[in-house]
């Protein structure tokens, strides 16, 4: 019976520990490298080599992370509660720092977005927070991405999604939209009316000024009377009076 005799055992064991330090990293990938406990630099994508026994490697996913920022209750600055919550958009940009700097930068960066959403928008009244959530998101991604830069993490974006409102303000705010259009309808009405006279008075001076005119009128009033064909047109003739000589 063949067996492996002491020297080809070593053998064995060298080689599948050479070949165990292959590492392949796909391109959005790469490798933070721990040498006897201190890191160097991070390497790939691609092939790399990871000494057996004295380097560790912590692979480093290095495209955009999509995170929701859970709701978070807020009170604005004119004491309006109000439930808000967001989406973070961010990635990692130096590998080494996001493991050295920070104990987990995941985390760390959902703490650090949920702390500034809530900041932020507390400062700025209900109005304000309903209609310029542009400025709000560019402020807080603005804030959240000083903090994170010293981890080696870009914030890329930030949106608020929703806005969510007690049942009394939602009633006030429908009550004060229906007071708004009806105040515009009364606005564009009374000036309406406005404009007409405005006509009218223009019309009585052209008609003062040439008495003809207003006869012309009353023979098209009279023509669109017959129009219809169910109406009895009742012609007045004036009666000139006999002058005595």
């Amino acid at each position: 019976m063949l067996g492996f005799g002491p020297p080809a055992t070593v053998l064995i064991i060298a080689v599948v520990l050479l070949i165990s330090g292959i590492k392949i990293l796909r391109e959005y990938e790469r490798g933070v490298i721990f040498r006897l406990g201190r890191m160097v630099e991070s390497r790939g994508p691609g092939i790399i080599y990871v000494i057996p026994a004295i380097e560790k490697m912590v692979r480093m996913d290095l495209r955009t992370v999509t995170m929701d920022v859970p709701p978070q209750d807020v009170i604005t600055r004119d004491n309006v509660s109000v439930k808000v919550n967001a989406v973070l958009y961010f990635r990692v940009l130096e590998p080494n720092r996001a493991i050295r700097e920070v104990e987990n930068y995941l985390f760390a960066t959902s703490q650090q977005a949920q702390t500034t959403l809530r900041s932020v928008c507390g400062e700025c009244q209900l109005d304000e927070l309903l209609a310029e959530r542009e400025k709000i998101n560019a402020q807080v991604q603005t804030i959240i991405d000083q903090h994170t830069d010293p981890w080696g993490i870009k914030v890329s974006q930030v949106a608020i999604k929703h806005i969510d409102l007690p049942q009394e303000m939602q009633r006030a705010m429908a009550k004060q939209a229906e007071a708004e259009r009806e105040r515009r309808a009364k606005v564009i009405h009374a000036e309406g009316e406005f404009q007409a006279s405005q006509k009218l008075a223009d019309a009585a001076e052209v008609i003062a000024k040439q008495p003809i005119a207003l006869q012309l009128r009353f023979l098209q009033s009279l023509v669109e009377v017959a129009s219809e064909k169910n109406s009895t047109t009742i012609f007045p003739v004036p009666f000139l009076k006999k002058t005595e000589t």
